[in-house]
């Protein structure tokens, strides 16, 4: 299955080459089995030798680093490719000092590539020592623009998810049994390695509890009742879920209107095929036929749009206490310019919540997004608009 990922073009392939032109380093940041290693292999090879790779977790490759300065101070002119940073966290302070050094010798740029699978601790150990040397990239799982692209019909996506393995299962069986021991691993050696002391079964049963309610408001007092531990306990599971990439927290926009906004947060497993294997929903049938079918598809048009966005749109949803909605806001310097409600429909109806609230803010892009394939206007500035279409305008 290794080889038939590189069959699959990602579009931050492109990103990740432009960003070693301009920065000496960058850190790509994704969940574990999502591709990163994969793409950074591709881009290493390509330079031959003028490329190292580097798997922290391989003890021989470990012990090349004993004296970590020495040794990549003698890859100069090289790409490095350092998989799994976040087993070394000391090496930041080293590569600051390998880049000036490289800096003076005017060899600026292309100089580090850094594969992760927590962003938080990762970035701040990052931003703390290489402030102005690296740039930051977030790595997910197949989309269905890249899954269409490779001749995967939009629903196999929405069912398997996103992770290479999982997409290119040879059927829906052995799909769901490479993501329930996706989902196995996380627990007993992921949660283990980067918050020991947090109980990994209790964050299993909350990653399942998260499910269930996908796409709901964030109640921590409930999920707290039906786990047995405290709110704040949950708010640190949560976190973990979130830094690992595997949960959307989806904020609420807020505003000087007047309005009596949602202040809680939206969570969303943030991977659909993750999100089945959760439920064990294993078929297209057996999603159809559960309640979590609408969420399901809202979380997954969701996911797709902020990967189109990218860096230059910030997500949030809208809500007040009287009804008016957006499933999606996207915001750019600081102004809320593209609103998004989703629904599954074939023939979909803009709810008056929706209206209502973009009529609040005065949005001029508003969109219903849904299954269908035409794009046609639907009355007070809305369009229908099938994802493939806004995906397209957003990566535009």
């Amino acid at each position: 299955m290794i080889s038939g990922m590189k069959l699959i073009p990602r579009a931050i392939e492109l990103v990740v080459r432009q960003r070693l032109q301009g920065q000496p380093a960058v850190v790509l940041l994704g969940p574990r089995q999502v591709g990163k290693t994969t793409l950074a292999r591709q881009i290493a090879e390509e330079r031959g030798e003028a490329a190292i790779y580097l798997d922290l977790e391989r003890p021989a490759d470990l012990r090349r680093l004993d004296d970590a300065d020495a040794y990549l101070r003698a890859q100069q002119g090289k790409l490095v490719v350092i998989d799994e940073i976040h087993r070394a966290p000391g090496l930041f302070a080293i590569l600051r000092g390998v880049i000036d050094e490289n800096r003076r010798r005017r060899h600026r740029t292309g100089q580090f590539l850094l594969l992760g699978s927590a962003s938080i601790d990762l970035m701040r150990q990052a931003s703390e020592t290489l402030a102005g040397r690296v740039a930051y990239l977030d790595i997910g799982p197949f989309t269905a623009a890249e899954a269409a692209a490779a001749g995967y019909d939009r629903d196999v996506a929405w069912l398997r998810g996103g992770f290479p393995e999982s997409l290119l299962a040879r059927d829906d069986r052995a799909s769901l049994r490479w993501r329930l021991d996706f989902i196995r691993s996380y627990l007993e050696r992921d949660v283990p390695m980067f918050a020991p002391r947090l109980p990994a079964p209790t964050i299993g049963r909350l990653w399942t509890m998260l499910a269930n309610g996908q796409g709901s408001l964030l109640n921590q007092s409930r999920l707290a009742s039906g786990l047995g531990v405290s709110a704040p306990a949950v708010g640190r599971y949560i976190d973990l879920l979130v830094d690992l990439q595997l949960v959307r927290r989806l904020q609420p926009w807020s505003s000087n209107l007047g309005k009596r906004l949602v202040r809680s947060p939206k969570t969303y497993v943030r991977d659909s095929g993750v999100l089945h294997a959760l439920l064990e929903l294993e078929t297209w049938n057996d999603v159809v036929g559960h309640p979590v079918v609408g969420p399901s598809w809202e979380g997954f048009v969701i996911e797709n749009l902020v990967a189109a966005a990218g860096e230059r749109w910030t997500p949030y949803f809208y809500r007040t206490e009287d009804g008016a909605e957006i499933d999606l806001l996207l915001e750019r310097a600081g102004r809320p310019a593209i609103a998004v409600e989703v629904k599954r429909a074939s023939a979909p109806d803009a709810g008056k919540g929706f209206r209502l609230a973009t009529d609040d803010l005065k949005i001029k892009k508003r969109y219903v997004a849904y299954p269908g394939g035409e794009h046609y206007p639907m009355g007070g500035g809305v369009m229908a608009a099938p994802l493939a279409d806004l995906v397209a305008e957003l990566a535009a």
